[in-house]
C-alpha cells in the first residue's frame, strides 16, 4: 500500500495555503475554460459553415499569445504579481462575459467573435507567466516539480471533460450558456488570486531601474542566452513539439488508416482523447517526480520516450490497413504514453525555470515558455500537414518521432550543463 501511495501524485504542495487557493481556483475554472475552447470554433462554423473561418481561430489565438506572452513576462517582472494576476483575471472575466453577450444577442458577426477571442487570449498570455512566477515564490524548490505536475493534471482533466461536456451541451443549451458558465467559474480564480500575499519583485541590490517595454523583453532573451540550462529546456521542448506532435494528422488517420467517416467517428474520438488521457494518468501517478534530483536528465529521458511513442504510434497506423481493428488501440496506447511522457517533461521543465531563473527574470522566462508551448504544436501542424500527402500519416508520425529521439540524444550529450543540472535543495 505504501508503494502504491508513493506512485500517486505528490500532494504536499497543497499543504501551502496560497498554492492550495490557486489549485482550487484552477480546478473550478479549467472546465469552464475548455467549454469556451469548444464553443468558439463551433459557433464560428455555425455562423459561416466554413472551416477556413474556423482556422482563423489559430491566427487570432496565436498572435496575442506570441506578443503578449513575451510582454506579459516583462510585466510580471516589474509589478506586484498579485496585482497583475488580479487585473488580468478581471480581463478574462470581462472578455468571457463579452462572448456570452454576443452569443445571447444572436450575433452573426464572425469578426466580432474573433476579436473578443483575441482579447481574451491576450489577457491569458499575461496571466500565465505571472502565475508561474508567483508559484515559484510560494512553493519551495523541492516541491516545484510536484506543484507543476498537479497543475498539469488538473489542466488535462479539463481538456478531457471540457470537450465532452461542451459537445454534449451545445445542441441542448447553445453557445451562450457555455460562455456564461466559463464567466462564472472564473470568479473562483479571482477568489484565489485576491487572497494571495503581495508579491513585489525581488531585485538585485545594484540592479538599475527599468520599465516593462521592448528593452525589458530583450533583456530577458539575453538573460536566457546566457543560461544554457534554461535555453536547452526550451530547445528540447521545441524539438519534441515541432517534429513529434501529429495532432494535425488525427483526422486523416481516423478516416484513411482506420476506415472511419470523414467527419469524425469512433476512431477519431479515440485518438483525439488518447493524449490528454495519458497526460492525466501520468500526472495522477507522478508521485516519484519529487524524488528525482537530476532534472535535466529526466527531461531528456521523457522527451526520448515521447519520440519513441510517436514512432510506435506511426508504426501502428501504418499496420492498420485501412480498417478499424486492434491497431487503433495500439496507436491510442502509444499516443497516451506520449502524453504521459509530455506531462512529466513539463513538470521538470517548469521546476527548472522556476528554480534556475532569478525572481526578477522569472516572468520573462515563463513568457518565453508560453510562446514555445503555443508555437511549437502549430508549427508541427504545418510540417506534418505538408509531409503527409507524400509519406502518409503513419510514416510522417514515425519519422517525426525518430527525429525527436535523434536530436534529443545529440543535444543531451553527457557532460553538458543541461544533463548535469540537479534540483536545488531549497
Amino acid at each position: 500500500m505504501r508503494r502504491i501511495r508513493g506512485l500517486l501524485a505528490d500532494t504536499r504542495p497543497l499543504a501551502i495555503p496560497e498554492y492550495r487557493r490557486l489549485f482550487v481556483g484552477q480546478a473550478v475554472t479549467v472546465v469552464g475554460a475548455q467549454l469556451t475552447v469548444v464553443a468558439v470554433p463551433a459557433q464560428i462554423y455555425g455562423m459561416t459553415g466554413s472551416s477556413a473561418y474556423v482556422g482563423l481561430t489559430g491566427v487570432f489565438g496565436l498572435v496575442p499569445l506570441l506578443v503578449f506572452g513575451l510582454w506579459g513576462g516583462s510585466i510580471a517582472d516589474h509589478f506586484d504579481r498579485r496585482r497583475v494576476l488580479t487585473i488580468t483575471t478581471w480581463g478574462l472575466i470581462l472578455s468571457s462575459a463579452a462572448l456570452w453577450v454576443q452569443a445571447a444577442l444572436g450575433s452573426t458577426n464572425v469578426w466580432l467573435l474573433l476579436s473578443i477571442y483575441a482579447l481574451q487570449q491576450a489577457f491569458f498570455a499575461i496571466n500565465q507567466p505571472t502565475r508561474g512566477a508567483a508559484i515559484a515564490r510560494i512553493v519551495p524548490a523541492p516541491l516545484r516539480p510536484a506543484a507543476s505536475s498537479l497543475g498539469m493534471t488538473v489542466f488535462m482533466a479539463g481538456a478531457i471533460a471540457g470537450p465532452l461536456i461542451g459537445g454534449a451541451l451545445i445542441p441542448l443549451i447553445g453557445y451562450a450558456w457555455l460562455y456564461l458558465l466559463d464567466t462564472i467559474t472564473l470568479f473562483a480564480t479571482l477568489w484565489a488570486v485576491v487572497g494571495l500575499p503581495t508579491m513585489p519583485i525581488e531585485r538585485e541590490a545594484d540592479a538599475p531601474p527599468s520599465s516593462p517595454g521592448l528593452r525589458s523583453v530583450w533583456d530577458g532573451l539575453v538573460y536566457l542566452r546566457g543560461h544554457p540550462v534554461l535555453l536547452m529546456s526550451f530547445v528540447l521542448d521545441g524539438v519534441a513539439m515541432t517534429f513529434g506532435m501529429p495532432r494535425a494528422l488525427v483526422p486523416e488517420m481516423a478516416h484513411v488508416d482506420f476506415g472511419g467517416p470523414s467527419e469524425g467517428g469512433f476512431a477519431f474520438a479515440v485518438l483525439f482523447a488518447a493524449m490528454p488521457l495519458g497526460a492525466f494518468l501520468g500526472g495522477v501517478f507522478s508521485g516519484w517526480v519529487s524524488r528525482v534530483e537530476h532534472h535535466g536528465l529526466a527531461v531528456s529521458g521523457s522527451i526520448v520516450v515521447w519520440g519513441l511513442s510517436m514512432v510506435g504510434m506511426g508504426a501502428a497506423v501504418m499496420a492498420a490497413g485501412g480498417s478499424l481493428g486492434a491497431m487503433l488501440w495500439v496507436a491510442a496506447f502509444f499516443f497516451a504514453l506520449g502524453g504521459a511522457a509530455d506531462v512529466i517533461s513539463a513538470a521538470f521543465r517548469t521546476a527548472m525555470m522556476q528554480s534556475a531563473a532569478t525572481d526578477a527574470m522569472r516572468g520573462r522566462i515563463q513568457g518565453v515558455f508560453l510562446v514555445v508551448v503555443a508555437g511549437g504544436p502549430r508549427v508541427a501542424d504545418v510540417l506534418h500537414g505538408a509531409a503527409s500527402p507524400t509519406l502518409g500519416a503513419g510514416l510522417t508520425t514515425a519519422v517525426g518521432g525518430g527525429l525527436v529521439v535523434v536530436l534529443t540524444v545529440l543535444l543531451s550529450r553527457p557532460g553538458t550543463p543541461f544533463v548535469r543540472y540537479r534540483a536545488p535543495l531549497a
